[in-house]
């Protein structure tokens, strides 16, 4: 792979990528490189015999009753404690139909946990100076000042920041049409062949007026996010993935996070298979080939999504990346206090946090993400204990299946009376191990 150039402030940085943007997981047998032989995914190098079966048992009951209540078909559990990864383990099944469990290493679809990921990210670029929670996202002075922006009917879009992206305060509405998620209508309206790209949805957006003035009320909106994966695309001069890839994971040892994939052929072969239990009918598929389609896939445009919920991870990776933003002093983190308090730090409104969902003020960070399919929930609690709850079933509850969830592990986690002592961050199988995971 050719080293890639970024342009930023004047200064040529140049980055030796080499092979590190590579993917571990591939859509198809094919399509194998055989990156970095020498370097295993933490996900795989995990197993069941490394789980502490005295701590296991104090969970097993409490997640298999939750699973067979809701009607799950697989679940994912990752908990740290103290820095620590004490604990990861698949219930279920990735795939029903076939009979697979689920494992460590199969991702999931991480939905709107994957604004945790961009906000990190930002935050980064803010640390390094490469622009300011202040700086102004649009008009001829603004981070995106290409042509394509520059014709917009509310001027108040000028008066965008990136703080306002990042807490949901720009002017848009997600009670109304969203257009990340309705991207064929946005094709239609702009009279372009669909599938819209990025662009596209921005572009849509600022044909409408704002909902409210910048800055004045909090809206949730996927369309924050995505402009916001587009900023650091125009920062960075790289592609927003990779960047992310780059610059947050693999410095961190994460190696299997990737922008997932709408169609279920092209996903990643250790990608669990999505179901829904909610009763939904076929809709018009989001490319334009007139298919009609479940919603879970080729529904929603993922690849669109991106930043704002595109994200597909493994348990014990997505621990991995909390341990680095928990603000403890056991694992270093890759954001300065500074920057973590700024993103949890309430200001009066919990849903004003900077990338988190929510916080109960003594030490409690949680962030939810739902779609179609799939739901997760990761939470950071005030004695150094993080976890992470993936599904890969939408149920009867929707997004209220993130209450369950949070009931549930506060049930397993006060049954605990002795923690193990055991890292399983730090594992190194020997060669030729046999409880190793399989790299597909």
């Amino acid at each position: 792979m050719r080293p890639k150039v970024l342009l930023t402030g004047g200064l040529i940085l140049l980055f030796f990528l080499g092979e590190i943007a590579v993917s571990f997981s591939y859509k198809k047998e094919n399509d194998r490189n055989v990156p970095f032989s020498e370097i295993v995914p933490l996900s795989y190098k995990i197993s069941n015999n490394l789980v502490d079966t005295a701590f296991s048992k104090q969970f097993d009951g409490v997640i298999n009753n939750f699973v067979a209540h809701n009607e799950i078909i697989g679940a994912s559990l990752a908990l740290a404690k103290n820095g620590r990864l004490v604990y990861a383990k698949g219930y279920g099944y990735a795939n029903l139909e076939d009979s697979i469990p689920v494992s460590s290493y199969h991702l999931f679809r991480i939905a709107s946990v994957s604004k945790l990921i961009t906000a990190v990210t930002i935050m980064k670029l803010i640390e390094d100076e490469k622009l300011s929670k202040s700086s102004k996202v649009f008009g001829p002075d603004g981070i995106l000042n290409d042509s394509i922006y520059l014709q917009y009917v509310d001027n108040r879009v000028e008066d965008i920041t990136v703080h306002q992206l990042l807490n949901h305060s720009a002017g848009w509405n997600v009670n109304m049409s969203d257009p990340v998620f309705n991207s064929l209508y946005v094709a239609r309206k702009r009279k372009i062949a669909p599938p819209a790209e990025i662009e596209d949805v921005i572009q849509y957006a600022l044909d409408h007026k704002l909902s409210y003035t910048p800055g004045t009320k909090y809206k949730y909106s996927n369309l924050g996010y995505t402009v916001l994966g587009q900023i650091i695309e125009k920062i960075t001069g790289m592609n927003y993935e990779e960047y992310v890839q780059f610059a947050i994971l693999h410095p961190l040892g994460i190696y299997d996070m990737h922008i997932g994939r709408s169609y279920e052929e092209d996903a990643y072969i250790n990608e669990v298979k999505y179901y829904n239990h909610t009763k939904a009918s076929n809709i018009w598929a989001f490319d334009g080939s007139k298919k009609l389609v479940p919603v879970i896939y080729g529904g929603n445009n993922v690849e669109l999504l991106g930043a704002a919920g595109g994200w597909v991870a493994s348990a014990p990776e997505l621990v991995k990346l909390m341990v680095a933003i928990d603000g403890f002093e056991s694992r270093p983190d890759i954001l300065s206090q500074e920057s973590i308090g700024y993103m949890t730090y309430s200001r009066g409104l919990s849903r004003k946090l900077i990338g988190w969902r929510g916080t109960d003020g003594y030490g409690t960070w949680w962030r939810t993400g739902t779609m179609s399919g799939t739901s997760a929930l990761i939470m950071r609690h005030k004695n150094e204990v993080n976890w992470v709850m993936l599904v890969n079933t939408s149920t009867r509850k929707k997004s209220k299946i993130h209450n369950d969830i949070s009931r549930t592990m506060f049930q397993a986690l006060r049954s605990v009376d002795k923690w193990p002592v055991n890292d399983m961050f730090n594992i190194e199988p020997e060669p030729g191990d046999d409880e190793l995971a399989e790299l597909p």
